[in-house]
């Protein structure tokens, strides 16, 4: 299946569901093509590189958007079963993920391995690694206590 790497972080955990940092208008027309009809995005409309009209931009595409506002310095627990239920909603239905990076996504995902759902925990883990390390608020937020008081770091810059 086709791939689209030129766009941040790009990640492909299934046939159905995809990832990455975010896309530029005409990257989600690319995404379009591959199939996918639905986009969750958890990066806040104020974020620095944000679509203005990211929204507006699906639906003259044909695209459903779910909009899930993840603040990076505080993922809830409300968030994520937001997410759950997102998902669970769709079932098979090819979905794009994304966020500014693909941070708050791949944590997302992590979290939703260890419930024993999506890929494989280790796989999780990974993929979530080849873009970030969480420390932080995310320690908490994702069970993983020995990165508790450590700087959130980012592949290629701090490991």
């Amino acid at each position: 299946m086709t791939d689209l790497p030129e766009i941040l972080n790009w990640r492909r955990l299934s046939n159905a569901v995809t990832t990455s940092g975010q896309p530029t208008e005409d990257q989600l027309r690319s995404i379009k093509g591959l199939g996918v009809t639905h986009v969750i995005n958890l990066g806040p409309h104020h974020n620095k590189g944000a679509l203005a009209d990211e929204a507006g931009s699906l639906a003259a595409l044909g695209m459903t958007y779910i909009y899930i506002p993840v603040e990076f310095e505080n993922p809830t627990d409300t968030d994520f079963s937001k997410f759950c239920d997102a998902l669970d909603g769709l079932g098979d239905t090819p979905v794009h993920v994304h966020c500014i990076y693909n941070a708050r996504v791949s944590a997302f995902f992590y979290r939703l391995a260890k419930t024993g759902r999506g890929i494989s925990e280790a796989e999780a883990f990974a993929n979530m690694e080849s873009i970030w390390r969480p420390g932080q608020d995310w320690a908490e937020f994702l069970s993983l206590p020995e990165a508790e008081g450590h700087p959130n770091r980012y592949a290629g810059d701090d490991y």
